[in-house]
């Protein structure tokens, strides 16, 4: 991948299938030995003509294609579309929509739109090590709200959405709660069901380091942090929103990134899909190009592509009609 710097290079490498054989190769198999998705064995042999390796191994599915037991398994859609797909979605600051994909690569929007969850699904990351710590910086902790204004809505569909609009006008909307290490630079962000004080504390005990310092906003759902052991600091947004090293400045950048994402290139997205493009938004801006890790859209890309193996998408979980498969047992 040293060569290829632009969309373009890599939509002219890998429309050559020996190129994205010996591509997919290298970052599902660093050590370049490829092993059978089924039985982990490495007897294998590539048959050309077929695109499938062969294993030699006594089970039912001796021949397989580098697609499964990824997230583009059981996919028509060649290898060679698939990539640049990935190229698109892991570098566009903004997003791409599925009808401009569609476009870009000749495919139907129902399909564009699919192939954009499943590049979702592997840009998602589950981490069990926690944020923060006594020696770290400090971890900013804000929240906020997805959805349309109600100014905008039909009558009917506002009158039954916000038929009792608190203060604040968040009925009906959907609630991302977000943590930003100041020392890291990293972000991890969630939707949440709702901003009650054990929630917002459930997130942060299950994500940050105890001792940690905290800032939030005043609001009540973040009360009494230091009783669950953190050093906790508050600006109250009505007076300001810096006091001193005290602010959520941090995460609020993010929070402008995802919903210019969200507003200007998605435009609708339902509640049950929106988790994946806030996973899509925090591997962009967690793997963005700084001083101290200048990534370029080919890093990116790499990484995006790197985290394809072990998970699934069909388009039945997809559209909620079965539960979701997760990782397989790759």
């Amino acid at each position: 991948m040293e060569k290829i710097k632009t969309l373009a290079q890599a939509i002219q490498h890998f429309a050559d299938s020996e190129n994205c054989r010996k591509f997919m190769v290298f970052v599902r198999w660093p050590d370049g030995t490829p092993k059978c998705p089924y039985c982990g064995a490495t007897k294998l042999t590539w048959l050309a003509k077929a695109k499938v390796y062969r294993c030699y191994s006594d089970h039912p599915k001796q021949k397989f294609s580098l697609k499964v037991g990824t997230v583009f398994e059981d996919s028509p859609i060649g290898l060679d579309l698939w990539l640049p797909a990935v190229w698109l979605l892991a570098n566009c600051k903004n997003g791409i929509s599925s009808y401009e994909l569609a476009r870009d690569l000749g495919v139907t929007q129902k399909s564009a739109w699919f192939m954009l969850h499943r590049i979702r699904t592997a840009m998602q990351t589950n981490s069990f090590l926690k944020m923060g710590g006594p020696e770290s910086g400090p971890i900013e902790v804000d929240e906020t709200y997805i959805g349309g204004k109600p100014k905008n809505m039909h009558k009917d569909k506002r009158d039954a959405k916000y038929a009792i609009i608190p203060k604040g006008g968040t009925s009906g909307k959907a609630i991302v709660m977000g943590m930003r290490d100041r020392e890291t630079r990293q972000v991890r962000a969630k939707v949440i069901p709702n901003v009650k004080r054990t929630t917002l504390q459930a997130e942060i005990l299950a994500n940050i380091e105890k001792k940690s310092t905290v800032y939030t906003d005043a609001a009540f759902g973040y009360f009494q942090l230091a009783h669950q052991g953190f050093v906790h600091d508050t600006v109250n947004h009505v007076n300001e929103y810096v006091l001193g090293q005290v602010h959520t400045q941090g995460i609020e950048n993010f929070w402008s990134l995802l919903k210019r994402g969200l507003n200007g290139t998605y435009v609708a997205v339902e509640p049950f899909h929106l988790d994946k493009y806030v996973a899509e938004q925090v591997f962009r801006f967690n793997n963005r190009a700084t001083k101290d890790n200048p990534l370029n859209d080919a890093d990116r890309f790499t990484l995006a592509v790197s985290r394809i193996a072990g998970k699934r998408l069909t388009y039945a979980e997809l559209t909620g009609k079965v539960g979701e498969t997760g990782a397989e047992p790759f």
